[in-house]
Formats: structure tokens, C-alpha cells, sequence
């Protein structure tokens, strides 16, 4: 049975191509649903108009897969509550830092 954990441990390895850090570090996981054979997860973007949803979308997806066996894997994208640079873990801001120079 897939664990909430198994799944953080795989989208730690999603990685948002613009920062370079994944996607649990940057704050965008908002929550993960397992149900049966099911695994719903919510997320948020940086911005609203993020190029990027297709992307994390089948990114997510097939992560998930691979770590847990399940059948379904839903995406849910929100806005509420907006993301903010407070949500990103502490080696997160660092790296962003250090990638400003």
C-alpha cells in the first residue's frame, strides 16, 4: 500500500527546471489523498500562469507510479492559499540564495 511518505520521498525527485529544486522543497505540495488504489495530489505554482503545469502534472504521475502501486494518480492544481516564498523549506532558500550569487 502506498504511504504518504513513499510518495514525498518520489516528488522530492520532481524537480521545477526553472529553480532546479523539487517541488516538495519549493512548498508546492499541498496535500496527498490515498484512497484504495488511489492517490490524489494537491499542488500550487509559483504563479497562476505557470507554463510549467504540464509538465509537474505528468511528472507527478509517473513518479508516483513508480514509487507506490496504484492505480489512479490525480492532479489537482490550486491557488488557495497562494504560495509564498515562506513555504519553501530552509535548504530550498538557501539554494535559491546561492543561485543568486
Amino acid at each position: 500500500m502506498a504511504t504518504r511518505t513513499d510518495i514525498e520521498a518520489a516528488l522530492k525527485n520532481c524537480i521545477d527546471p526553472e529553480l532546479g529544486i523539487d517541488i516538495v522543497n519549493l512548498g508546492l505540495l499541498r496535500d496527498i489523498q490515498i484512497t484504495n488504489d488511489k492517490v490524489t495530489i494537491t499542488m500550487t505554482l509559483t504563479t497562476p500562469g505557470c507554463p510549467l503545469i504540464p509538465y509537474f502534472h505528468q511528472q507527478i504521475i509517473a513518479m508516483t507510479k513508480k514509487a507506490a502501486e496504484v492505480g489512479t494518480v490525480d492532479v489537482v492544481v490550486t491557488f488557495e492559499p497562494p504560495w509564498s516564498p515562506d513555504d519553501m523549506s530552509a535548504d530550498a532558500k538557501r539554494q535559491l540564495t546561492m543561485l543568486r550569487g
